[in-house]
């Protein structure tokens, strides 16, 4: 397997800009490369949505409760 960890930055946009004149073996590791990253970042956006969830929940519970004290 192609190791595109070790891509640098300026050759991954050289071949998405230009990759209609590059090999397939740098298409390959290019799809790898941006296969990879889309699944870590909707791996980091689902945490995101659960901690932003829980956050809101606590905040309600919280807010609720302040809320009664403030009418007694």
């Amino acid at each position: 397997m192609v190791n595109h960890i070790n891509m640098e930055a300026e050759e991954i946009k050289d071949i998405i800009s230009n990759f209609k004149n590059k090999p397939n073996k740098s298409l390959v590791m290019v799809m790898d490369y941006l296969k990879d990253d889309f699944e870590k970042t909707k791996e980091l956006l689902i945490k995101l949505t659960h901690h932003l969830d829980s956050t809101e929940k606590e905040y309600n519970k919280i807010y609720d409760e302040y809320k009664k004290r403030m009418n007694e």
